[in-house]
């Protein structure tokens, strides 16, 4: 991949033997037909990105954390110090944030990418640092172009060398405070929605200061007047490097034949993004839970993805997609490990 226009080329459509061949052995398996839910559909899906030559089987799997700070932090957007960014990084890479805690529960290894922390690089971090942090939106763009596309490259070779060491399910997340702010700004960019429909409070916003949040990027969509069918150009306008990497982590791992495991919000945002760019990488995410956080159905009705989950989280960090692994292990476990009606002698 030289440019972000030969990303498309490199995502392969699902592989509908491998479907109809999967949905023949589940309605085979002992049980009612369709008795399973949205686990059958989940293997089908399972069974289409993996393909004919593969097992129904994906051991090695991996939350990536994208970082990055955010300058519309300085307009207020959130009440937690814009230095927590960096001190949760430290937690991440020490092993102890919910994220860390629910991958572990999955037996999912966590990888910390920073892409733009304040004071970084971020020793122990994955390096994809950008900068010290983008650019405040509500007044010019969160980057350039160019540098959007670098970063969406950056980070879907970086997805592609995983792959090729083996990596079978990819679940992404993020961490930078104030970054709901551009996450809410992508969604209305694409969408049409208005800021007052998608805006929520974050982490923890006082009530009384969401108006001021809703303005902020009411401010930021007129400031810089993104195309909402230009997924690499609402990025550069209204996103982050979190959120850029975020995308080109997905399209990376639809170009790999890797599943995708969307983690909330902020992953909604991107994979609106990522879908402009390449249509087809639709079929590789898999929808982790609904965002408590106010847009996430606008930005998931968009993507027309039902989410598997509903917990009321918005932590962030990828801990609803490691949540999430469970149940894509259940899928191939169901797929693999029962019995088929011939086998227990049973006829209908």
């Amino acid at each position: 991949m030289k440019s972000v226009n030969d990303i498309p080329d490199a995502i392969a459509p699902l592989d509908s033997a491998a479907m109809a061949r999967a949905q023949q052995r589940l309605d085979s398996l002992v049980k009612p037909p369709g008795s399973m839910g949205r686990l059958e559909s989940l293997a089908v899906q399972l069974a289409g990105i993996r393909g004919s030559e593969r097992a129904l089987a994906l051991p090695q799997k991996e939350i990536v954390v994208m970082a990055a700070d955010h300058g519309v932090w300085e307009e207020g957007v959130t009440p937690s110090p814009q230095v927590v960014t960096a001190i949760q990084a430290n937690n991440i890479l020490r092993g102890v944030a919910g994220v860390n805690a629910m991958a572990k529960t999955a037996g999912a290894r966590v990888t910390l990418v920073d892409t733009g922390i304040i004071g970084g690089p971020v020793a122990g971090a994955v390096n994809g640092h950008q900068g010290q942090g983008s650019g405040n939106i509500a007044r010019g763009p969160a980057m350039s172009r160019a540098q959007a596309e670098q970063i969406i490259l950056w980070s879907a070779r970086w997805v592609a060398e995983q792959a090729a060491n083996g990596l079978d399910l990819l679940g992404v997340g993020e961490l930078g405070m104030g970054n709901t702010t551009p996450a809410a700004a992508v969604i209305c960019a694409i969408t049409g929605q208005p800021p007052e429909e998608v805006v929520g409070f974050g982490a923890n916003l006082p009530p009384e200061q969401l108006a001021h949040k809703v303005a902020v990027v009411r401010r930021a969509l007129a400031t810089n007047a993104p195309d909402a069918q230009d997924g690499l150009g609402v990025l550069a306008a209204v996103g982050g490097f979190d959120l850029a990497a975020m995308s080109g982590a997905i399209l990376g791992a639809a170009a790999a034949g890797i599943p995708v495991v969307l983690d909330g919000y902020l992953s909604y945002a991107s994979a609106l993004a990522a879908c402009l760019i390449a249509p087809a990488a639709r079929d590789y995410l898999i929808p982790s839970h609904t965002s408590a956080e106010r847009g996430s159905q606008i930005a998931l009705a968009h993507l027309q993805l039902q989410p598997y989950l509903d917990l009321a989280m918005r932590l962030g960090e990828g801990s609803g997609a490691a949540l999430a692994f469970t149940l894509v292990d259940a899928a191939c476990a169901m797929h693999n490990e029962m019995a088929t009606l011939a086998e227990c002698n049973i006829q209908l």
